[in-house]
């Protein structure tokens, strides 16, 4: 079953969908979306996974962060502390769900939601049974210099015009103050990086920067041969949902 939810966060609302098969004491994921996205993502890759999922008898939920798709707040004000803060909250949700096995909570996310995840793990570490990262975005802050000298600077409202979406300068200056492969790295579990090779948002890289500087033996890479950042086709999306079954099956 599928249906609209909500959570409280610091007095705002994070909505949100939940899809919950029949049975009890459930294994569950948790979908964070990327920067600019929301709880669908392109090609509802989001809800295709979800119903993948349901469809094996796992919980899953996926919201929207503060700032995003149909929450409150406003896009300016995201940072990604305050995600990881946010996905706090949810997880914490997740956790509390009647339906929901508190020993089998697999945590997911996509770009920045995949380094909000990686963040989140390392807080929470053996609470998350398993973690995927989908083209995690663990080099963020380089992306943010380019956006400096890319993309035009609206001094009135202290904030960058990201394709109509305001992105605040506190963005940058709070990933200065985050180092993304200690925090990372205090998780132990097992996790799965899924990355397509022709990814021009987060280069392919970044994951072996995971599995490098956080992971080890711990990660499994699948690679997406020619896949972009989003996975746009339905074969690469199809690969995408076949790994996650089987990752979060084993």
């Amino acid at each position: 079953m599928q249906k609209a939810v909500e959570v409280i966060h610091n007095g705002m609302v994070l909505r949100g969908m939940e899809h919950i098969p029949e049975g009890e004491k459930l294994p569950a994921v948790i979908l964070f979306h990327g920067f600019t996205g929301n709880k669908l993502e392109p090609h509802r890759l989001f809800l295709n996974i979800s119903r993948a999922l349901e469809a094996k008898g796992f919980a899953s939920f996926r919201f929207d962060f503060l700032g995003s798709g149909e929450s409150d707040g406003d896009f300016k004000d995201m940072t990604v502390r305050k995600e990881w803060e946010e996905a706090g909250t949810i997880f914490e949700f997740v956790k509390a769900h009647p339906k929901v096995d508190t020993d089998r909570i697999v945590v997911l996310g996509l770009s920045m939601g995949g380094l909000v995840a990686s963040l989140l793990a390392g807080d929470l570490q053996a609470e998350i049974e398993r973690l995927i990262l989908m083209a995690p975005a663990g080099t963020m802050g380089i992306s943010v210099e380019r956006m400096r000298e890319n993309v035009p600077f609206i001094e009135s409202l202290d904030a960058y015009d990201h394709g109509g979406n305001l992105v605040g300068t506190a963005f940058g200056e709070d990933l200065k103050t985050i180092n993304v492969w200690s925090q990372a790295s205090q998780y132990s579990g097992k996790v799965l990086l899924i990355h397509g090779t022709n990814d021009q948002a987060v280069p392919y890289e970044v994951s072996n920067l995971y599995i490098e500087k956080c992971y080890g033996d711990q990660a499994t890479l699948h690679t997406i041969e020619d896949g972009d950042h989003t996975f746009n086709s339905y074969y690469w999306e199809k690969d995408v949902i076949e790994a996650i079954l089987k990752f979060v099956g084993e």
